[in-house]
């Protein structure tokens, strides 16, 4: 079986109680778990986590914009 955990933060335009530039935005961090007679494995183990590495990735698709 594979399933799938998918935390996240959704921040609105209306939220007056953060800075500005952080409103209208949001962010998920997905995780694809197998899970097997034996155990499990995170499929998605690889995928970039930090700011740095994600920053790293938009700045190479043309969406700086951070």
């Amino acid at each position: 079986m594979v399933f799938t955990i998918e935390p996240g933060m959704y921040i609105p335009l209306s939220a007056t109680d953060v800075p500005e530039g952080c409103r209208d935005m949001g962010i998920r961090i997905e995780d694809d778990i197998l899970v097997t007679e034996n155990g499990f494995e995170n499929l998605s183990a690889g995928v970039p986590r930090t700011i740095t590495d994600i920053e790293a990735i938009m700045s190479t698709c043309g969406h700086n914009n951070i």
